[in-house]
């Protein structure tokens, strides 16, 4: 098998629609082990410890990127799997908007590769604390298996919207109370 470059992999994608998600969990082709990609705390792609700078080719490798029961993320095409490290989650809320108020309120989250979803039970938030520094971090659910952080100037935001029930403060969408810490 020929070396794979970023060129050949975004080409084996490229032949996917766009505007779908691919059925990478039946695709089982096999570990292609001598290509390096990771993606950093910030959301930050890189092939081979170079940033990929092209936005188009990240927003269509985060459309194939899975979470295996090893606990690996890997970027799966119909002909190659290449796993990637991943610093935390492979995906950043960069923004939210607000539809509605209320119990009928509903929070419209975008993460850093331009998908859109709303924060509801299958998209649920949770905050994890270390307990060294106290501090938090947001994580929402994308889609399956796969995560996203919530950026600090996201989260601050949601908390300045949080509303207080009981000893929690949270925020309210689709019905839901989901808690901020």
């Amino acid at each position: 098998m020929n070396k794979p470059t970023i060129s050949s992999i975004f080409s084996e994608l490229s032949k996917l629609d766009e505007d779908s998600f691919p059925p990478v969990e039946k695709w089982d082709p096999p570990l292609c082990e001598n290509v390096e990609m990771r993606i950093d705390r910030s959301g930050k792609w890189f092939f081979m410890n170079s940033p990929i700078g092209r936005e188009r080719m990240v927003n269509l490798f985060s459309r194939v990127l899975r979470l295996d029961s090893d606990g690996f993320y890997y970027l799966v095409t119909p002909v190659e799997k290449i796993r990637i490290l991943v610093e935390d989650k492979p995906f950043i809320i960069i923004d939210f908007e607000v539809l509605s108020s209320g119990e009928q309120q509903i929070i419209n989250f975008k993460t850093n590769t331009h998908e859109t979803f709303s924060l509801n039970s299958d998209h649920p938030l949770r905050v994890e604390v270390n307990k060294e520094t106290l501090e938090p971090s947001p994580y929402v659910l994308v889609r399956k298996n796969l995560e996203a952080l919530i950026s600090r100037n996201v989260y601050y935001k949601l908390i300045d919207l949080g509303e207080e029930k009981g000893a929690d403060l949270g925020v309210v969408s689709q019905e839901s109370f989901f808690k901020l810490y």
